[in-house]
């Protein structure tokens, strides 16, 4: 394991100790939980961006996508456990 040094203002290394003691933790373990979790959400957010851009380009090369009134009709149904017919893409008119 590699050792990084990190340098924390002393409000927050009070604030880290405290939450770390509340949560039955050393506040070693804290911090590496903590930029754990941050590492996840940053490759999530990327991981979805990477897929909206994939999506977005698909609806601009097929000019074909779904209305949202369409699609949220859709989804309250499947919310409500109803197994309804899928909507399908169309090009919109202008």
């Amino acid at each position: 394991m590699s050792t990084t040094t990190i340098r924390l203002p002393s409000e927050l290394k009070a604030r880290v100790a405290a939450a770390a003691k509340n949560a039955g933790k050393s506040a070693h373990s804290f911090i590496l939980e903590a930029i754990a979790e941050k590492a996840l959400d940053a490759e999530r957010a990327s991981e979805f961006h990477a897929l909206a851009d994939q999506r977005f380009a698909a609806i601009a090369t097929s000019g074909k996508t779904i209305p949202w009134p369409e699609m949220r009709s859709y989804l309250q149904a499947r919310v409500a456990g109803k197994k309804p017919r899928r909507p399908t893409a169309r090009k919109l008119a202008r």
